[in-house]
């Protein structure tokens, strides 16, 4: 299967999104729907793009949004609880006193992104401040997917030159999340009675994790897990078919064609990325490329999900086609899929020139 094109940046419909407060939840076709105001996990997701594209466009384009969302993770924080927050109102108002194990955790890798790679001191100091506040409840979680990410944030904090508790926690928690795999059925090797959403988060940690401990028998897991996830998801057409969200997946049942998620598509992704990058097996490269493909077309129904000439994503992928509404959290994993194969190419074939026109629809064919 050929290889899907690059495209530029475009940030059109993220910035139709937002307003002064932050990225607003969801969207009726492309414009913004305020009944359901904003949350902290989209937000956090918007302040990962914005780091990503700082790095083509520069600082001074994405400062103001870039900005803008940490000072709503910072308004999210609940100080007493030592939790974030997740719903706000259109108003402003926040709708919960403490959100979900997801929101806090994805608060805190957003905090670990920019600790590492925010190219403003000022900013990266602000993150590490919230993430220093926020850590403690980290180790209260008990879902996977949070873990997963809390220790995405861990590795990134890491790398952003954080230290004193932080790397024992880090194994722990890694021993943590490694030891859900021990000891399954080869028959049903997932840690979990269904596999739902953002499954490809898990492997992703265990991957990300064991390379930085050097820790080869995690590594392994992640790889192992990361395959067989592949195998499950993976069209007699060679092409990606997820877990939808219309029954998810059981033993001893078909997974679920539809409803496809972008979510689950990006999170695919970036563990192919950070598998090819550990191992260098070029059939996590060739992944990785399945699942940004998946947004272009190579999907079940042989439409794009994505939209590159305004930066959107389509809600998900169902038995009609697309859904037509073109969410946050949708159009922002697009917007990091696309980030992430245009620095894996570049990894790969450093001769490959990443785009960087702002709103440009014109496609960079690749090589």
């Amino acid at each position: 299967m050929a290889e899907r094109p690059l495209y530029p940046v475009c940030r059109i419909h993220i910035d139709e999104l937002a307003d002064e407060i932050g990225v607003w939840q969801h969207a009726i076709g492309a414009r913004p729907n305020p009944a359901f105001g904003y949350c902290t996990d989209d937000v956090a997701r918007a302040l990962e793009v914005d780091i990503l594209h700082s790095r083509i466009l520069g600082w001074s384009a994405v400062e103001a949004s870039a900005r803008r969302s940490m000072a709503f993770l910072a308004a999210a924080f609940n100080a007493r609880q030592g939790r974030f927050r997740n719903f706000r109102s259109a108003g402003g108002k926040w709708l919960d006193e403490v959100g979900s194990e997801d929101c806090h955790a994805r608060a805190l890798l957003a905090l670990g992104i920019a600790m590492a790679d925010a190219p403003d001191p000022t900013l990266a100091d602000e993150a590490a401040r919230l993430f220093r506040e926020a850590l403690p409840a980290a180790g209260t979680l008990t879902g996977l997917r949070p873990i997963a990410s809390v220790l995405l944030a861990y590795d990134a904090a890491l790398r952003g030159g954080a230290n004193g508790e932080l790397p024992a926690a880090f194994r722990a928690l890694a021993a943590r999340l490694a030891g859900a795999f021990t000891e399954l059925s080869s028959d049903w090797p997932w840690p979990e009675p269904v596999v739902t959403y953002e499954n490809a988060l898990l492997p992703l940690a265990l991957i990300a994790a064991g390379s930085s401990q050097n820790d080869q028998a995690m590594l392994r897991t992640g790889c192992r897990v990361l395959d067989w996830l592949t195998s499950a998801q993976t069209s007699d057409s060679g092409r990606l078919s997820l877990v939808g969200n219309e029954h998810w997946w059981r033993p001893g049942e078909k997974p679920a064609r539809f409803d496809q998620q972008p979510i689950d598509a990006a999170t695919l992704l970036l563990a192919a990325e950070a598998a090819y990058v550990a191992t260098s097996a070029e059939s996590y490269r060739r992944l990785a490329e399945m699942a940004y493909g998946w947004f272009l077309g190579d999907n079940d129904m042989s439409v794009p999900v994505a939209i590159p000439a305004t930066g959107g994503c389509h809600d998900g992928l169902t038995q009609n086609g697309v859904n037509l509404n073109q969410g946050a959290e949708s159009t922002l994993m697009w917007l990091i899929a696309l980030e992430h194969i245009r620095r894996l190419r570049a990894a790969s074939r450093p001769s490959e020139v990443a785009i960087s026109g702002l709103t440009s629809s014109v496609p960079q064919v690749g090589t």
